[in-house]
């Protein structure tokens, strides 16, 4: 900013900066920021004292010591006022410009004086990018030009060296540049982060003049190119820009400066101002017609805040960075002030008001693109765009607007915006011309809508008219995404269904979602749309087909739109969204029956995530019990759908090959018992199934040895694992003939694990420890099935995946054999090996997940099912198996399921005898030695 220029010679920068504190400009009194009487005489005795050899260095720790202090104090003001952050931004830019100038005044005086220069011998340091600005984070790059003449002088190349060895020595991220005036234009032309850079460039000190003559130059010579161009170039580089941080604006855990709604896009709309039109402040903006002053209100408001986030993201992180951790939004959260209520904690408060701003960012920049658009100065969206645009139209050719409609640059925009509004469902129509015709909503368009939100009372909620049409929006044109996430941004949605409201740019804080939960919402619509388009019947082929045969959709996609509005209050949010949706669904006219399944839904639609990812599937009581809670195949369906959606809708990739086979495998099962009756279990045999699926499969082998092999194994074994496991055990223990360790590595592509098989011997604490030979491995075990047969041998089967959730890799099948037969024999102590290995990285310390164990002697007839739910770490598994082990537990199976930090691991036991586990008192033991071992983890996970 002009107003922080500085020329320091000697005791004149006291007079410059005291009219800075005075405007308002810095943080506290320019004295407490940098004491140029002091540092000058410090530096007059360095030199009467040491001369001039030791005034380098010298300097360089008087000046450290100076940026310390001036940091510290700034600092200490942005903690008494947390929000105080453009005074601290400029007061950082003072100190900096403060400690260079005060270097180049050394340099050129001291150092290498040239009292009568020749007028190559000129040198004027500038200050260039948001340095220039006059905008520094704590830890802000500091980017100078060093401009010379045509041909740079001994003096000036003498002069820069001293002072960059200065700036060094006081640990300062210098970025630099030595150029001409004609080098500056002519990069300038060839890159435009170069000409953008130069664009905000700012006199520091040294010779004005030559300075003055840059810029008059990059003005006749650089600024003055196509105005267009600049634009495309401004947006083009935003749209890479964004596609490199992940391309959407709600991810968890965002880039504040490079991410989609932060400062840069911000700094962008300026930027574009400022070459178009010459602009010096970013008020110019509503001058050049490009914002009103409401809209000029909320940039101001997103700048500062997102400033705000910043300059504490830096403070908390004690070095520069820009991508908000879960880590860094906790301190950050604190900093700022933000409370923990009943139903959120203080970082959601946090993240969801930065959401807010980031969507009102991408709001104005809609404005702003639409205003360049208007001026001529960006094309306008072409009849190709337009077409990728409309994502379906059920009646072609019908794409024709009503008289209340005009198109303006290729958008929808209103005929008569004064009279549009007589009829406040308007609004809700005009989204509808926007999905029929797959035109865009022109800015001047949605100006009137957010302006007359309040239009939007019971009466428009309660008009058959305004039900039909939100309906319509989501069930008649293809998928409903785009209208859905521009209805939510501009707050329509909100104002249609006010539960909504709460759930907007709320956050949940934790790895496992993606997305806020409004994003998380359309996304799962977005996903239904798409699945019903056939896009997805690769990876979907089961909710393809159903959704195919035909299922209520209204339910379906009312059901999905409301799933999560329970979400931020105290109570569980499905049985919160459950009663919500008993309010909502008459509301958007659902009749009685239809309301009674939506609510259905909604409370049950993480259950068949629960049964699919916490339960053996083996165990014919999990499937029973499912299909008593579900009761009717198309209850089934629906949920099969809904749940389907959610998982994929929580972010790419979290439906992997295992939740997707998992699920199919439930709903396969589910659906055969209760078209057959909930007893159609008792009226086949799959341990007679099983045996004669062996026996074909082994057709080399004898009658003896397949009856040998049948005769070995209890009934649970059969029910519990396919015929490629039972043949992959005959072949492995028939193989050992003397008692020594089988293994077997088969890769399972449809589930996208790896098959890890163990025959030998069986002896007590066998899955613990090889549980703690897959840790040492880095091998994530995603389910495990223990069995000992009739003669004392035990077939272990463990399903792993590396820590991205694929295959293990067949190259650590060797070594993960030998890790496995050391700690075996004894040779490794897996728990001593795991001490250095079980710690959690700085980013997830934060997370916080309760410890729950339950014991359910009903979900299984012959087991005791003990279901911890507690924070993941490495070891975790090893850890439990260990304690049940010590416990003289004896474990059957074990699902693992993960959602980001969250593990919960569940495992089918018995007593050492081999009866359920009945007693409160025994039980309220194991759950004791459980937690002692989960709180000793994560004490040392946290060391």
């Amino acid at each position: 900013m002009r107003q922080l220029l500085l020329a320091v010679q000697g005791y004149d920068l006291m007079d410059q900066s005291q009219v800075l504190f005075e405007t308002g400009a810095l943080i506290g009194a320019p004295e407490l920021l940098f004491d140029a009487q002091e540092f000058y005489a410090n530096v007059r005795s360095v030199f009467d004292q040491e001369g001039k050899s030791a005034v380098k260095a010298q300097v360089a720790k008087i000046l450290s010591q100076a940026n310390t202090n001036g940091r510290a104090f700034i600092e200490q003001k942005l903690t008494e006022d947390p929000y105080d952050a453009r005074r601290a931004i400029h007061s950082y830019s003072y100190l900096t410009d403060c400690l260079v100038a005060a270097a180049y005044d050394v340099v050129a005086t001291y150092l290498h004086p040239n009292p009568t220069p020749t007028k190559n011998e000129t040198l004027s340091i500038v200050c260039v990018g948001g340095y220039g600005r006059g905008e520094m984070a704590p830890f802000s790059d500091v980017d100078l030009l060093f401009l010379t003449p045509n041909k740079i002088s001994p003096w000036a190349e003498s002069t820069i060296e001293s002072m960059l060895y200065i700036l060094w020595d006081m640990k300062l991220k210098i970025g630099h540049s030595t150029r001409s005036e004609i080098d500056c234009v002519r990069l300038g032309k060839a890159d435009q982060t170069i000409k953008t850079a130069l664009m905000e460039c700012r006199y520091l000190c040294g010779n004005e003049p030559l300075y003055d003559s840059l810029q008059k130059r990059m003005w006749h010579d650089l600024f003055k190119a196509k105005a267009s161009d600049y634009v495309d170039e401004k947006l083009e580089e935003r749209a890479a820009r964004h596609a490199r941080q992940g391309g959407q604006r709600y991810v968890v855990e965002p880039n504040v400066k490079e991410g989609k709604g932060g400062l840069r896009d911000l700094q962008s709309l300026f930027w574009i101002t400022k070459y178009v039109a010459g602009a010096k402040t970013h008020s110019e903006m509503i001058a050049q017609g490009y914002f009103t002053q409401d809209e000029y209100d909320a940039f101001e408001q997103a700048h500062e805040f997102l400033w705000t986030t910043r300059c504490h993201l830096h403070l908390a992180a004690g070095r520069a960075t820009e991508q908000l951790t879960f880590d860094q939004q906790v301190d950050v959260a604190q900093r700022l002030g933000y409370k923990s209520d009943e139903g959120m904690r203080a970082v959601e408060h946090f993240m969801q008001d930065y959401f807010r701003h980031a969507t009102h960012v991408g709001e104005l920049t809609r404005v702003f693109i639409t205003a360049l658009e208007a001026q001529h100065l960006k094309e306008t969206p072409s009849l190709g765009n337009r077409l990728r645009n409309m994502v379906w139209r059920r009646n072609a050719g019908n794409d024709g607007l009503s008289a209340d409609y005009a198109l303006e640059q290729g958008r929808i925009n209103l005929a008569n915006p004064d009279t549009y509004l007589d009829d406040p469902v308007n609004i809700l129509r005009l989204f509808e011309a926007g999905l029929r015709t797959g035109y865009l909503i022109h800015q001047d368009a949605m100006r009137v809508i957010t302006a007359n939100l309040d239009l939007i009372d019971d009466t428009v909620r309660a008009s058959p008219e305004a039900r039909r049409i939100f309906m319509s929006l989501m069930l008649d044109y293809g998928n409903p995404e785009r209208a859905l996430r521009r209805m939510n941004e501009l707050g329509v949605l909100g104002a249609f269904i006010p539960e909504f409201k709460r759930i907007i740019a709320l956050m949940q804080f934790n790895i496992y979602h993606h997305y806020t939960v409004d994003e998380h919402t359309i996304q799962c619509i977005s996903v239904l749309a798409r699945i019903e388009e056939g896009e997805l019947e690769e990876e979907l082929p089961i909710v393809s087909k159903i959704l195919d045969q035909g299922v209520n959709r209204r339910v379906l996609y009312v059901a999905l739109l409301l799933h999560d509005i329970g979400k931020g209050l105290p109570e569980d949010h499905s049985i919160a969204g459950a009663r919500l949706a008993g309010e909502i669904c008459p509301a958007l006219g659902m009749n009685e029956a239809e309301t009674e399944i939506v609510v259905w839904l909604v409370e049950s639609h993480l259950i068949m995530s629960d049964f699919a990812q916490k339960r053996d599937l083996s165990d014919p009581r999990t499937v029973s019990n499912f299909a008593a809670v579900v009761k009717s195949t198309s209850r089934l369906k629906l949920l099969t759908v809904l749940t389907a959606c959610d998982i994929m809708g929580v972010g790419p990739g979290t439906l992997n090959n295992w939740r997707a086979q998992l699920i199919r495998e439930l709903y396969l099962a589910t659906r055969d018992i209760i078209k057959g009756g909930l007893d159609t279990q008792g009226k086949h045999n799959p341990v007679h199934d099983a045996h004669k699926a062996l026996a074909t499969a082994l057709p080399d082998w004898d009658k003896g040895a397949i009856d040998t092999e049948l005769a070995r194994h209890y009934d649970h074994y059969w029910q519990g694992l396919d015929t490629t496991a039972h043949v992959g055990f005959a072949e492995m223990l028939r193989e050992n003939t003397n008692n020594r360790l089988i293994t077997k590595f088969e890769q399972d592509p449809d589930r996208d694990a790896t098959r890890a098989m163990f025959a030998m011997q069986d002896h007590p604490g066998i899955v613990s420890r090889i549980a703690g030979a897959l840790a040492l491995a880095n091998a994530n075990v995603v389910d495990a099935r223990s069995y000992t047969s009739s003669d004392g041998f035990a077939t272990l089967l463990f399903w792993i995946q590396d820590d991205k959730g694929h295959q293990f890799s067949t190259q650590k099948f060797k070594r993960l054999r030998e890790t496995i037969e050391k700690i075996l024999h004894g040779d490794v102590i897996a728990s001593t090996l795991l001490k250095d290995r079980n710690k959690l990285k700085k980013r997830e310390r934060d997370f916080q997940v309760p410890t729950e164990i339950v014991f359910d002697n009903q979900g299984s007839e012959y087991y005791t099912i003990i279901e911890v739910d507690t924070r993941d770490r490495p070891s975790l598994l090893y850890d439990l198996t260990r304690t049940l082990t010590d416990s003289n537990i004896q474990i059957d199976s074990a699902v693992i399921a993960t959602y980001g930090v969250q593990a919960v691991d569940v495992f089918y036991v018995k007593d050492i005898v081999g009866l359920k586990i009945h007693s409160r008192d025994k039980q309220k033991k194991i759950a004791k030695r459980l937690e002692d071992a989960i709180q000793r983890g994560a004490k040392a996970a946290m060391a």
